[in-house]
């Protein structure tokens, strides 16, 4: 049949080109449980960025050699890459369940008192006894805690009712190996606060996050002559509010 039909002789190439692939890729995740296993013994974070940038970088030299699109070397293998360290980090979580199963790190956005961090209590409570506490200035290093085996959890804000999505997060979701395995709605009751005494006119500056600021813009509209400041949380434009301690200084949150 295959002397008849020079295609099906191509395609059965194809396929055991593809069988010896896939056995490398198999060969190639047993590889990367030995380096998980020579990280966790080193003490070492499962993620490498400057290695990871090193290897595509060689890659796609290689590639070009061979005429293939950097591009299409890239996509690969990130993919690839992204195989390696979740399988390490499985392989990290095997380790830390065994240490004590019943506590978790986990990460979220801004200091104690941020919603996030409300968030993050409430979530740990529910299944873990002991809850390790890890507040970040910016959704990016959450999820950097996370890949790099520094916290077991993130705790991230994706929707509120008001505002809609939360683009940064969606964003760091599409390049991320992590996975959503839980999630948890909580109440947002925005007040404007102050750290001493003063009226909506005197208000010349506020301090939140981006967030805030779009739920309450509805609120917000009324007093065009307030200046908006944007911080990393709602948590630190309360710390800013709290330092000027001025009436002519407030924040919702």
């Amino acid at each position: 049949m295959t002397e008849e039909n020079p295609l099906l002789a191509l395609r059965d190439k194809i396929s055991a080109l593809d069988e010896k692939l896939l056995a490398l890729l198999a060969e190639r995740r047993g590889l990367a449980v030995e380096v998980g296993k020579a990280k966790l013994a080193s003490h070492r974070p499962v993620r490498d960025i400057d290695r990871e940038r090193d290897l595509l970088e060689r890659l796609m030299t290689i590639g070009k050699r061979h005429n293939l699109d950097a591009h299409y070397i890239t996509r690969l293998f990130q993919l690839i890459i992204e195989d390696s360290v979740l399988t390490q980090q499985t392989l990290l979580q095997q380790h830390l369940n065994k240490i004590n199963p019943h506590s978790a790190r986990v990460a979220f956005l801004g200091p104690k008192g941020s919603y996030s961090h409300l968030a993050a209590r409430q979530y740990a409570a529910r299944h873990f006894e002991q809850f390790i506490e890890s507040g970040c200035a910016k959704f990016a290093d959450i999820f950097n805690q996370v890949e790099t085996g520094q916290a077991d959890y993130a705790v991230v804000p994706i929707e509120n009712t008001s505002s809609g999505g939360i683009n940064d997060v969606y964003d760091l979701l599409q390049h991320t190996s992590l996975s959503i395995v839980g999630e948890l709605t909580i109440p947002i009751d925005h007040c404007v606060l102050v750290s001493t005494s003063t009226d909506a006119d005197k208000i010349q500056t506020v301090y939140s996050h981006p967030q805030p600021f779009q739920q309450c813009s509805q609120y917000l509209s009324r007093y065009p002559h307030w200046k908006i400041e944007y911080t990393e949380s709602t948590s630190a434009a309360m710390e800013k509010v709290a330092q000027a301690n001025s009436p002519a200084v407030a924040g919702p949150g």
